[in-house]
């Protein structure tokens, strides 16, 4: 995360400090147009675009800890986990074991992947699951109705 931030703030250093060369050679040829003030706004664009890429480096970075922080707390929630600590509310929902949350996920995993594959046949895909993610007999929700 520091390396991002390191990026993030040197992009943005730069990105000031060619707006000011900018303005600095505009003052000095007298709001004239000349190489030098083109020289500066080229430059100016090419900062602006790097800090634009760095903004969204650092956006995609906030974006997959946001991802990691939910999945965390989902687990956590579905385990019961958090409800061994003071102050935290249960849903009141019983608690799953956390093999069987990931056995879960993946089978929703697998349904999403043959709905984007066109499958289109989602009953038949929920009753044929695919094999990395088995449904396992021991819990009664898995079980034929």
């Amino acid at each position: 995360m520091d390396n991002i931030v390191d990026s993030l703030n040197s992009a943005y250093q730069e990105f000031v400090g060619a707006a000011a060369h900018v303005l600095e050679t505009k003052e000095s040829s007298a709001a004239q147009k000349t190489a030098a003030t083109d020289a500066a706004l080229e430059n100016f664009k090419q900062k602006w675009e790097l800090f634009r890429v760095a903004c969204d480096q650092a956006e995609e970075f906030v974006e997959s800890i946001k991802q990691r922080i939910g999945s965390e707390c989902l687990v956590d929630e579905a385990t019961g986990y958090m409800a061994g600590k003071s102050g935290q509310h249960s849903t009141g929902l019983p608690p799953i074991s956390a093999v069987r949350l990931e056995q879960m996920s993946k089978a929703v995993r697998w349904l999403v992947i043959e709905l984007q594959h066109g499958s289109g046949n989602a009953g038949g895909a929920a009753a044929h699951a695919h094999p990395s993610a088995p449904f396992d007999a021991r819990f009664p929700e898995d079980a034929a109705p």
